[in-house]
């Protein structure tokens, strides 16, 4: 569920802009204030059925454009290989095959920055 609620929160801080600003709103309150739908409800003067059916649209919607752009997949191997190497640099010394890793971690980064 925690997982899920992260994706979520960095598919729309990736492509949040693309929804609608009342999307955006409801997206916001619900996820990133954890306004209940009930209160969303009450602000927008909506249902809660309404609430629920334009987070599912908008969700569905930011699942769509990380399926063609791959932004959150490709920061989550960047930051992955960023990890990896700030774990060889801490060592105090390096073996080859350690300084061949960093080589190409710094050319993933090179190559999709």
């Amino acid at each position: 569920m925690l997982e899920k609620l992260n994706r979520v929160n960095y598919l729309f801080d990736f492509y949040g802009q693309l929804l609608t600003k009342k999307q955006q709103s409801i997206m916001e309150m619900y996820y990133k204030e954890n306004f209940s739908l009930a209160e969303v409800a009450g602000h927008f003067n909506v249902s809660r059925q309404a609430v629920h059916d334009t987070l599912s649209r908008a969700v569905r919607t930011l699942e769509k454009w990380e399926k063609k752009l791959k932004l959150y997949e490709n920061y989550l191997l960047r930051r992955e290989a960023g990890l990896k190497a700030l774990d060889l640099l801490s060592k105090e010394r390096l073996d080859s095959e350690e300084i061949s890793e960093l080589r190409k971690i710094i050319k993933l980064f090179m190559n999709e920055s």
